[in-house]
């Protein structure tokens, strides 16, 4: 049987280990003892909500209860053979499930100082986003550093000079009093936004974040126009704790506004049923419904999780990005392995950004991001204008950028995220030293 096919299975041990009654698993998370009888015995498939809520019931992933626990530590192990040091011996990956059943212990905690590497990695590409194009943090730095430079330059006048006069001495006193309180405030603020930015570590303090923030806690997914929670999406936004201010509200009201539109213009059923005929080409789609591509765009890279799974070919994991005519990024929806910087015009970006240039042309690259394990995507990009709220209003662009999983070896374009924390030692688009100097990654441990 196949792995997947024994999450029912897994769904009752882990219920058995833990000792609780299925009537009262059944009861937690709002079914039937019967139809979960016939989860744990394979004989029903479950949906993505509900394995997420057995999983919490349960104290443990979804993902374990899916592929089981053996598939993570695989996977991990994996990830650990690609991070390695390439210039050495290389992993015998063939011997993963070996190593991991002859040393369960080594190989859990090589996995768990893997998953730590990773989160550090994924750090410092925040921070070195932030340094590079946080233009507060810049503003602060330069006027810390200016306050200082007064403030030495004022005390060594006083202390080398001998027989300066009573009224100059108070002149000079007074700027660095006020030098003084100039530096303390700008510190302090300095000092809040860092914190600010600790507290959320992805940057939560604009309004955007926030919006992309409640977006990912809703799977990427609102309520389809006739669905039961569809009419509740103002108490939603209202409530949710990641819309922290009047601007995020809005923000996220306009994108359910457009989220409504998309979902009328198509509906869920025949867009699936047509990706099922056609897959996940964003022309062909937009072609058989009439409809815009940045329509088809938003509708396949915020499929609700449970039916993007139904398809024949498996689950359909789309990212999005968009722009407005300047370039600035206008909603991020990132994807494993790619995952676009809010700040930085990083060359993973060169396919929405060549689409502003060609407004109307379709642009489509195959591209391969650079990492431990690189990643392939197909990009689909397409700039046109916006609607004019006048006659006499300016023309407005949007840019936005699909992207899907690739597999394959064609000739794919190599980029980064980053060029603070790229690994490719010669790109000749390289615009920032690497603060990280790292070797190319091994081409055969590519996916």
């Amino acid at each position: 049987m196949a792995r997947i096919a024994l999450t029912g299975t897994r769904i009752r041990e882990r219920r058995t280990i833990l000792r609780i009654r299925q009537a009262d698993l059944a009861r937690s998370v709002g079914i039937s003892p019967a139809y979960l009888n016939l989860i744990e015995h394979n004989r029903r498939r479950i949906g993505a909500p509900l394995l997420a809520q057995l999983a919490e019931a349960l104290g443990t992933s979804a993902v374990a209860l899916a592929e089981g626990a053996e598939a993570i530590l695989f996977d991990g192990l994996r990830m650990a053979a690609a991070a390695g040091d390439p210039g050495g011996a290389p992993a015998e990956l063939d011997r993963i499930e070996e190593f991991a059943s002859l040393f369960p212990g080594w190989a859990g905690l090589l996995v768990n100082r893997q998953e730590r590497v990773a989160s550090l990695e994924r750090m410092v590409e925040t921070y070195a986003d932030r340094l590079s194009h946080d233009p507060f943090l810049l503003d602060a730095l330069h006027e810390l550093l200016s306050g200082v430079t007064a403030l030495r330059s004022t005390a060594t006048i006083l202390a080398e000079t001998e027989d300066i006069e009573p009224e100059w001495q108070g002149r000079f006193l007074r700027t660095i009093g006020e030098e003084g309180e100039r530096l303390s405030a700008t510190a302090a603020a300095l000092a809040r936004h860092l914190d600010a930015l600790v507290a959320a570590e992805t940057g939560l303090s604009a309004p955007l974040d926030q919006v992309e923030a409640w977006l990912a806690a809703c799977d990427w997914h609102l309520p389809e126009p006739d669905a039961p929670g569809a009419r509740q999406i103002e108490a939603r936004i209202e409530a949710a704790p990641q819309l922290a201010g009047t601007a995020a509200r809005d923000l996220a009201r306009r994108y359910a506004r457009q989220a409504e539109a998309d979902a009328r213009a198509l509906p869920l059923g025949d867009f699936l049923s047509a990706i099922a005929r056609f897959g996940p080409e964003p022309a062909r789609l937009a072609a058989e419904f009439g409809a815009p591509l940045g329509a088809v765009f938003r509708r396949l890279a915020t499929l609700p999780p449970e039916a993007a799974a139904e398809l024949p070919g498996g689950r359909i994991t789309a990212g999005l990005v968009i722009c407005d005519g300047s370039g600035t990024l206008t909603l991020r929806r990132p994807v494993p392995g790619f995952a676009p910087p809010r700040f930085g015009s990083a060359c993973p970006l060169w396919p929405l950004y060549e689409a502003l240039g060609r407004p109307m042309q379709p642009v489509q690259a195959l591209i391969e991001v650079a990492g431990r394990m690189p990643r392939r995507f197909r990009a689909f990009a397409f700039c046109a204008p916006l609607p004019p709220a006048s006659f006499d209003a300016p023309l407005l662009v949007e840019s936005m950028m699909l992207v899907l999983p690739a597999t394959g070896d064609d000739p794919a374009r190599p980029v980064g995220t980053a060029c603070r924390i790229c690994p490719r030692a010669n790109c000749p688009g390289r615009n920032e030293p690497a603060l990280l100097p790292q070797p190319e990654p091994a081409r055969g441990l590519a996916v």
